[in-house]
């Protein structure tokens, strides 16, 4: 059977069945949501959606550090639960929103082709034509990541960094209207998606600021047991996103990370061999431990793999994925956090969650 016939049979449009899409209530949450509605609707034209938007404890939440919450669920714990409620019947996430590890019963039933990872610099419109290495010395710039921060204290030393909340359109306009900044930085995937790429100053590499785990790519969380659903969203899924962002996050389970401890990665695919760079940092970037590994990967699916459809890897089902890669992907990044922890990454982040804790 054909890859595309198999898909076929597993999901049949139901005209009399509303699908639900929970997202956040904020332009950029919505217009992420609006592009996986779009794409599930050219796939399935007879299926009725709907948008269901809500504010989450994170949007809520602006004026403490997201580091100093202490919830791991900022952004997804209201969505999550009206996903158990049946209010919704999928959700719609920045994937680096999510966990990872999931409450029981749900799983992330997709991962979307991956926008560009990478951190973005804003300036001030009084400091456009500059970089972060040409401001001046104790230009203030803007991040609400202890990642970002970390890194970025390390490599612009002359700088001064201080915490800015508020979703995408706040933050630029604090960052336009007020005087306490001379730039910020964001992620690149959600200007990009709103259509400010013009206000892209800076694209940072990885050299200068590796990014987040999942950062740039939309996962689409479900009930495992919602299987039409599950089965509907599966054709949603990018190979290669979703080996690279399985590495990702199980380097990211393993360390035992979150928002509350500099963890920066890096991934890339490459004629069937997944690379990944992951690091972690001191909350002042003096220390840091950072290594890569690769693994082999396939992205063809074989007839064996689709016996093994339901199987979860770091909170994600893959249908149409080959599991042995994804089984390859979660290794990988496991075997990389054990060996940053065997150099001592875990006494680096025990300092900076006791550190951060304080402040």
């Amino acid at each position: 059977m054909l890859a595309n016939d198999w898909i076929s049979a597993t999901y049949n449009e139901n005209p009399s069945r509303i699908i639900r899409v929970g997202t956040r209530k904020s332009q950029l949450a919505r217009t992420q949501t609006g592009t996986v509605v779009d794409m599930l609707k050219e796939r399935y034209p007879n299926t009725q959606l709907e948008i269901v938007a809500m504010t989450t404890t994170g949007d809520k939440i602006l004026d403490t550090a997201l580091s100093k919450i202490g919830e791991k669920s900022l952004f997804t714990k209201e969505l999550e639960t009206a996903l158990e409620k049946n209010e919704v019947d999928l959700v719609v996430h920045s994937l680096k929103d999510l966990p990872t590890t999931l409450p029981p019963g749900f799983t992330i039933g997709a991962i979307c082709k991956r926008e560009i990872p990478f951190d973005a610099v804003v300036l001030h419109p009084n400091h456009i034509g500059k970089s972060l290495g040409t401001l001046a010395e104790k230009s203030v710039v803007g991040t609400s990541s202890l990642r970002r921060a970390a890194q970025l204290r390390r490599r612009f030393p002359h700088l001064e960094f201080k915490d800015i909340r508020g979703n995408l359109n706040t933050r630029l306009k604090k960052l336009d209207e007020k005087g306490d900044y001379s730039a910020i930085v964001l992620a690149a995937a959600g200007l990009r998606r709103m259509g400010w790429e013009s206000r892209i100053s800076q694209i940072l590499d990885p050299e200068d600021c590796m990014y987040a785990v999942g950062q740039g790519a939309l996962g689409v969380e479900v009930r495992m047991n919602d299987s039409a659903v599950l089965d509907m969203i599966s054709t949603l899924n990018d190979a290669e996103t979703v080996l690279r962002c399985i590495a990702e996050r199980s380097f990211m389970k393993h360390l035992e990370g979150g928002c509350s401890v500099p963890v920066a990665v890096h991934s890339a695919i490459n004629e069937n061999q997944l690379y990944l760079t992951g690091a972690v940092y001191s909350l002042d970037g003096s220390d840091i431990l950072k290594d890569t590994m690769q693994t082999s990967i396939s992205t063809q699916p074989q007839d064996e793999d689709r016996r093994d459809d339901d199987l979860q890897h770091v909170g994600i089902t893959a249908k149409r994925i080959p599991h042995h890669s994804q089984a390859a992907a979660e290794k990988l990044g496991m075997n990389l956090a054990n060996l940053l922890l065997s150099k001592g990454a875990k006494e680096i982040l025990t300092v900076a969650r006791q550190l951060n804790d304080a402040r």
